[in-house]
């Protein structure tokens, strides 16, 4: 099979304007129900008495991906469509989420008291996350199964839910502080998401028909989606993106921190954002890149940026200058965000047999969202506790040099290995 590496290869028909409407509603609010309690949980943490247990709270989104998607990966490749399962599973992620926005705080209590609190809303956001992570693949597979050309037509998709994720943390910070002075620190952003996740499982029955694909007496697809890795490239891939992976999540646990410990930010969020609206404007533009300069050095500019980013934080001092660095690599997210997540779906999508592409998805799930961010939350901690002195000051310049050499060593292995090829246009 050859590697279709051009966004406009193909003669495929236009998207419909009520099929794009549909989808992007559901990319939107697919992660707008994330962003709305995801950025502001370590701040309803801390203000619940649990500030001690965020990392491991956070935790939970990334083991919720080690799992869960396969097994629902095929369920949707075997048995049910895909979007009545969406719709099942938001439904009852919203039941779980209300009840974690209705946690009583545990400031001030005995330890055993705060420890079992802790272990309480541990498992509850568990099993939340074992209900949301296969979502993202089941929302990938739904689109890519009802557009012409998941290359052309994809990005236009994805980038609803990035705009979704900007809408709702605007709204949090903003139109909620008419109902309470510190929005971030109470319970209504993760009703909100409550709320956005019921409307999403009602909505999702409404999609397009996506029918399982999987014939009576096949193998599992999990095991034939595991049988990609008997490709090449398709293995580097695969081992470039868990390897590159453990040190993205670096970024996602402490730029925050970095950012308002040693550069004295007080509006974290907003700060934030940039990346997120830097992935609104480029997304759209990458079929464009992939026609100009196939997959593979799509995928390599993307990890390439991580590396560069993590090099700017490194190196950035105290100063309107080291700052203004520091703005930069936020900024790149753009970059490092849509050339290796969303690319990295798109090739999924294209090389996967039809039967196992929900499968295939969530397989490369498993290694990015799950394993490979479960991993490097892990290693991260480790690297900030060898980092941080007796005074509790970070050294942030060798801190953020570490992931800056893993991903190094995870493009060299993709550029040196990955054999992707070009298509020839039809």
């Amino acid at each position: 099979m050859a590697a279709n590496d051009s966004a406009f290869s193909s003669s495929a028909p236009p998207l419909l304007f009520g099929t794009r409407l549909q989808l992007s509603i559901m990319m939107f609010l697919q992660f707008a129900i994330w962003g709305a309690w995801f950025v502001t949980f370590g701040n309803r943490l801390t203000e619940l008495g649990l500030g001690d247990y965020i990392g491991s709270l956070f935790g939970t989104m990334a083991l919720g991906s080690i799992f869960a998607p396969i097994i629902v990966g095929q369920l949707a490749d075997r048995y049910f469509a895909s979007e009545k399962l969406l719709g099942l599973l938001h439904i009852v992620g919203a039941g779980l989420l209300y009840w974690m926005s209705q946690f009583e705080s545990v400031k001030g209590a005995e330890p055993a008291v705060v420890l079992a609190a802790s272990w309480k809303l541990w498992t509850i956001a568990l099993i939340y996350a074992l209900i949301y992570s296969p979502t993202l693949a089941l929302s990938n597979t739904i689109a890519f199964t009802h557009v012409p050309d998941g290359q052309r037509d994809f990005p236009g998709l994805r980038v609803l839910g990035t705009i979704g994720w900007i809408a709702v943390g605007l709204f949090v910070g903003n139109a909620m502080k008419l109902i309470s002075p510190t929005p971030a620190e109470s319970e209504y952003p993760m009703m909100l998401a409550a709320g956005l996740s019921l409307a999403l499982g009602i909505y999702s029955f409404f999609l397009p028909h996506t029918p399982a694909k999987g014939v009576a007496g096949d193998a599992l697809p999990f095991l034939k989606a595991l049988g990609l890795f008997r490709n090449f490239s398709f293995a580097v891939f695969f081992i470039a993106s868990f390897l590159i992976t453990i040190v993205l999540a670096f970024y996602y646990n402490y730029t925050g921190v970095f950012i308002g410990v040693k550069h004295g930010v007080t509006n974290v969020s907003t700060v934030m954002a940039i990346g997120q609206v830097a992935e609104m404007v480029i997304l759209p533009f990458l079929p464009l890149f992939l026609l100009r300069f196939g997959m593979k050095w799509v995928l390599a500019l993307g990890m390439l940026c991580w590396g560069v980013r993590y090099l700017l934080f490194s190196q950035a001092p105290v100063s309107e200058a080291g700052f203004a660095l520091v703005l930069v690599g936020i900024g790149l997210h753009g970059i490092c965000f849509d050339f290796f997540f969303a690319a990295g779906f798109i090739h999924v999508d294209k090389e996967a047999p039809s039967d196992i592409r929900g499968s295939g998805q969530a397989l490369f799930t498993f290694l990015t969202y799950g394993l490979g961010m479960w991993l490097g939350s892990e290693f991260s901690n480790y690297v900030s506790r060898e980092t941080t002195g007796a005074d509790k000051v970070t050294d942030w310049t060798t801190f953020w040099a570490i992931p800056a050499i893993g991903v190094l060593i995870a493009l060299a292995i993709f550029v040196l290995f990955f054999r992707g090829k070009r298509q020839a246009k039809v």
